[in-house]
């Protein structure tokens, strides 16, 4: 039988405790405009620039979610300049997780988000 499962990612879900805070970090990250008055459970369709979608789910009002804290990264955003996407991280006073690691084609650290899920950003 041939697989009905396409050869594609979808959708990258997040788990999150509050959904409010969570917009607006992930929103200030990678620069995206938001209106926190918009923001209603159990999800949030963050805008990205291609087909893999990210959802920011809160789940039902009911439902309480526990933080993340896997230890590695769920995905990684990317960047063309890896200096300054850290200086701007930096500025944020977002919780950076790892310094810069630099390799011959790539160079990348890791953010925390307010639920302790480990963000790479990556270049190369």
């Amino acid at each position: 039988m041939k697989s009905p499962i396409q050869n594609k990612v979808n959708t990258i879900f997040i788990h999150v405790r509050d959904l409010k805070r969570s917009v607006k970090w992930y929103s200030e990250l990678i620069g995206q405009p938001y209106d926190l008055s918009t923001v209603a459970r159990p999800v949030y369709n963050l805008p990205v620039n291609q087909e893999v979608g990210i959802t920011l789910d809160a789940g039902p009002e009911n439902m309480k979610k526990g933080a993340g804290g896997l230890g590695y990264p769920l995905f990684n955003f990317h960047t063309e300049d890896i200096d300054q996407a850290y200086e701007y991280v930096t500025q944020l006073n977002y919780d950076i997780a790892s310094e810069i690691i630099r390799f011959d084609d790539l160079s990348f650290f890791t953010v925390r988000d307010p639920d302790e899920n480990d963000i790479m950003i990556c270049s190369g």
